[in-house]
C-alpha cells in the first residue's frame, strides 16, 4: 500500500511539472508574439535567464489560480452568476498581472488588457493539458472530475462513498424532445451515444409516453418528481380566490406547487433518499440542490440553489471555457437569425434583443454548470440524480423543433451524455442512466402570424371591447428566460404578464397551443350560459374560429361541454378519442380534458389550438414557432429509454388486477415507473415527516 501511494504521488508530482513545463513554454510563446507582454529586464536578458523568468511567472499563476480563485469565487458568489461569467476575464488577468509582480527585479510586466489574453490562454492551455495527462491515468482522471464532488462533501461533512453497494441512478431529461424527433437524430447521426445505446445488445429500450392535456415541464416535471401534477392546468393560469397568476417558471409559483404536491401525496418526492436536483423547476425533495427553480423563492435557500454556479465555476479553465462558448454561441445564434430572415425561411419570429444571451445562457452556461454537477454527484456516489437541460426546448421554440439549429443543440447534448457515460464507467459505484423527456414539440406558425390577431384580440372582438389596430406580441413562456433573471438576481414578480385595465375585462393567458380566458368578476368557474347573456358572441366566435380547434366550457344545464365549429357541443362525459372535435388528437385526448376538467383552478374557458395531422402543426398563441402546452402532434408524445436490465415501465405500472397497460399514460404514471426502478436497486424511499416536509437527513443517508 505505501509502494502504490508513493507510485501515486509521483505520478502526480510529473503531471504537475508536466503541466508547468507547458505553461512555461505558452507563456514564452505569448511574450514573444504580443508587443505589450514582457518577460525579461528593459536591458535585455539571455536566453535561459529568459526561461527562467517565464517558468516563475507560470509556476506564481498556476499557483495563485489553484489557492486564491476558489476563494474569489466564493465572495463573489453573492453576484450574479451572468455577472460572475463577464467577469472570470478581469479577474484571471489579475491574478496574471500580480503573478508578474512576484517575478524578481521587475521582469514581468504587461498591459492589462493583454494580459487579460494572456491569462485566458494559458488557463485553457494548462486544462487541455492537465485532461490530456489524465486521461492515460483512470485515478488521476477519476480525481480532477470529482474535485467538485469533494467540495461539496467537505462542506456537507458527508462522505458519499458508496463502494460496492446497490446501483445508483442518473436520471438526464432532455427537456422539449419528443419520441421522434430523438428517433430522427439517433438514425440520423446525429446522437451517436444515444444511438449506441440503443443498438448494443443489452443496451437501452425507447418508448413514449403520453403527456396531460397540459403538456409542459410544469405540470410533466412536478408529476415525475412529486407524484402529481393535480390542479396544473396549463405553464400559467389565473386563481380567482388570490387574484395571482400561477407561473411555472417563477420561483414563488414553483415553490407553492411543490408544497400543494407534498400535502397532496403526503412523500417528500422522488429523489428524498440521498438524492440530487440539477437545473429543475422543483426539488423532488433532495437535499442536494444546484439551480432549483422552487428553492430560488425560499429566504435563505436563495443562494444554496445558486452554489452550482460556485462549484463549476471556482475552477477557472471551466470559467474560462464556459465565457468563450456563451461568446461563440451568441454570435452563433446572431448568425443562424440572419441567415434564416435573409433566406426568407418561413415559420419565423423575431430573435433579436436579448435572446441570443438568453439562448447562450441556456445551451452553455446551464448545460455545463448542470453536467458539472451530475459528474459531481457520481463521484460522491449519490443515489439518485435527477437534471434538466433545457438547451433543445429554448432554441426549438424560436428555430422549431425540425430545424438545423435544434439539431445541432442535439449533437451537442449527446457529447454531454457520451461525458456522462464515460464518468459512470469512473465512478465508485455502479451507475445506470435513465434519459427522458417531459413533453415533445409541435411546429407551426403562431396564431397571431396567420390571422393577424393574437387569442386575446380575438377574446375582446367577441366580448364587444375594443382591440389593438396592429397585433401584440405575445409574450413567450420560456423556462429559460426566468432563470435568466434568477441569474441576474433580477426580480421576477408573479402575475405580471397580464395588466388588467378594468375589472371586467377577461384575463387571456397563453400555454404553447392552450389558451386560458378567465373573468375575475365572476366568482367560481363561469359558466356558459353567464358568458352567453354577458358576451352573446364570445364563444361562437371563439369555437367557429379556424385557427382553434375547440373550447372547453361549464354548462349549467349540461355539465361541462366542448364546444367545437358548426355549433358541435358534446358532453365531457360523452367525450370519445377520435370522434366528433377530438377527430384528429390522437388517443387519449378524451381522458385528457375530462381529467383536467375537474381541477379546481381551470379555467372559465379553456382553448387548444387547431391541430392539422397531416402536417403536425398547431398555431401557438405565444411567439414559438415551436410550441408545447396543448393537445396535438409531437408536443404530446415525449419519451423514455431505460437500461434493459431494469423493469418494463408498463410491468412498473400494472394494478393490482393484473392488468397491463397498453402504454403509459401521464406524468404520475412516469413518476411510479422511477420509484418502482429506485426502490429495486435500494429499498423504499424516505417518508416525509409529519408535517408533510420531507426529512433532511435523507440526503444525508
Amino acid at each position: 500500500m505505501s509502494d502504490r501511494r508513493w507510485r501515486r504521488t509521483g505520478a502526480a508530482l510529473m503531471r504537475v511539472i508536466a503541466v508547468w513545463a507547458v505553461s512555461t513554454l505558452t507563456m514564452l510563446a505569448l511574450a514573444g508574439i504580443l508587443p505589450d507582454f514582457r518577460l525579461q529586464s528593459p536591458d535585455g536578458d539571455s536566453t535561459t535567464k529568459t526561461a527562467f523568468t517565464a517558468a516563475w511567472g507560470a509556476g506564481a499563476f498556476g499557483l495563485l489560480s489553484a489557492l486564491v480563485w476558489p476563494v474569489l469565487v466564493r465572495a463573489l458568489l453573492i453576484v450574479p452568476a451572468l455577472v460572475l461569467g463577464a467577469l472570470v476575464f478581469f479577474l484571471n488577468g489579475s491574478l496574471l498581472l500580480i503573478a508578474l509582480w512576484l517575478i524578481p527585479d521587475g521582469r514581468g510586466a504587461a498591459a492589462p488588457e493583454t494580459a487579460v489574453a494572456v491569462a485566458a490562454v494559458m488557463s485553457a492551455v494548462a486544462s487541455a493539458t492537465s485532461t490530456a495527462l489524465a486521461v492515460r491515468d483512470d485515478n488521476a482522471y477519476r480525481r480532477r472530475l470529482s474535485r467538485l464532488a469533494d467540495r461539496r462533501r467537505r462542506r456537507s461533512g458527508t462522505d458519499g462513498d458508496a463502494g460496492g453497494g446497490p446501483p445508483g441512478t442518473v436520471f438526464i431529461q432532455l427537456d422539449g424532445v419528443g419520441h421522434d424527433a430523438l428517433v430522427a437524430a439517433a438514425a440520423g447521426g446525429v446522437m451517436p451515444t444515444v444511438a449506441h445505446w440503443l443498438a448494443e445488445p443489452g443496451g437501452h429500450r425507447l418508448m413514449p409516453w403520453r403527456t396531460d392535456w397540459s403538456s409542459q415541464t410544469g405540470a410533466s416535471q412536478l408529476g415525475i418528481l412529486h407524484g402529481t401534477n393535480h390542479d396544473v392546468p396549463a405553464f400559467r393560469w389565473y386563481e380567482k380566490e388570490t387574484g395571482l397568476v400561477m407561473v411555472s417558471s417563477k420561483p414563488a409559483s414553483a415553490l407553492e406547487l411543490q408544497r400543494r404536491a407534498v400535502a397532496r401525496t403526503r412523500d417528500g418526492g422522488l429523489l428524498t433518499l440521498d438524492g440530487a436536483s440539477r437545473g429543475n423547476l422543483f426539488s423532488g425533495g433532495a437535499a442536494q440542490l444546484a439551480l432549483v427553480l422552487s428553492m430560488a423563492a425560499r429566504l435563505g435557500k436563495g443562494r444554496r440553489s445558486r452554489a452550482g454556479y460556485f462549484a463549476y465555476f471556482s475552477d477557472p479553465a471551466n470559467a474560462v471555457r464556459t465565457a468563450g462558448s456563451f461568446a461563440a454561441e451568441v454570435c452563433r445564434e446572431i448568425a443562424q437569425s440572419t441567415r434564416s430572415r435573409l433566406r426568407k425561411e418561413t415559420p419565423r419570429i423575431k430573435r433579436g434583443g436579448l435572446y441570443p444571451f438568453i439562448r447562450a445562457f441556456a445551451t452553455v452556461v446551464e448545460r455545463d454548470v448542470v453536467v458539472a454537477a451530475v459528474i459531481g454527484d457520481m463521484f460522491a456516489g449519490r443515489t439518485a440524480v435527477y437534471a434538466d437541460l433545457v438547451a433543445y426546448d429554448e432554441v426549438a421554440h424560436h428555430s422549431g423543433p425540425r430545424s438545423r439549429d435544434a439539431e445541432k443543440v442535439l449533437a451537442r447534448l449527446d457529447r454531454a451524455l457520451a461525458l456522462i457515460a464515460e464518468v459512470a464507467r469512473q465512478a465508485p459505484r455502479t451507475y445506470r442512466i435513465v434519459l427522458l423527456s417531459d413533453h415533445g414539440q409541435s411546429p407551426g406558425h403562431t396564431f397571431a402570424g396567420v390571422y393577424g390577431l393574437t387569442l386575446k384580440d380575438l377574446v375582446r372582438a367577441g366580448s364587444g371591447l375594443p382591440v389593438p389596430r396592429r397585433a401584440q406580441r405575445t409574450r413567450s413562456a420560456s423556462e429559460a428566460r426566468d432563470a435568466v433573471r434568477i441569474a441576474l438576481r433580477r426580480p421576477v414578480a408573479e402575475g405580471q404578464e397580464e395588466q388588467v385595465a378594468v375589472p371586467f375585462d377577461p384575463i387571456v393567458l397563453a400555454s404553447g397551443n392552450l389558451g386560458l380566458i378567465s373573468f375575475p368578476d365572476i366568482e367560481g368557474r363561469a359558466s356558459q350560459e353567464q358568458l352567453e347573456r354577458r358576451h352573446p358572441a364570445l364563444l361562437s366566435t371563439l369555437a367557429n374560429h379556424p385557427g382553434i380547434g375547440f373550447l372547453l366550457v361549464r354548462s349549467e344545464r349540461h355539465g361541462s361541454v366542448v364546444l367545437a365549429r358548426d355549433g358541435v357541443r358534446v358532453p365531457v362525459a360523452e367525450l370519445a378519442d377520435g370522434q366528433g372535435p377530438l377527430a384528429v388528437y390522437g388517443p387519449g385526448a378524451a381522458d385528457a380534458i375530462r381529467r383536467t376538467d375537474t381541477f379546481p383552478h381551470v379555467a372559465d374557458v379553456m382553448v387548444n389550438s387547431m391541430y392539422d395531422p397531416a402536417t403536425g402543426t398547431v398555431h401557438a398563441f405565444e411567439e414559438q414557432i415551436g410550441s408545447h402546452g396543448g393537445l396535438g402532434g409531437d408536443q404530446s408524445r415525449p419519451f423514455l429509454l431505460w437500461p434493459r436490465t431494469m423493469t418494463d415501465p408498463l410491468d412498473a405500472v400494472t394494478g393490482e388486477d393484473g392488468e397491463r397497460p397498453a402504454e403509459l399514460v401521464g406524468a404520475e404514471a412516469v413518476h411510479r415507473v422511477l420509484r418502482r426502478w429506485l426502490q429495486e436497486a435500494s429499498g423504499p424511499q424516505v417518508p416525509v415527516r409529519p408535517d408533510g416536509r420531507p426529512d433532511e437527513r435523507a440526503g444525508r443517508a
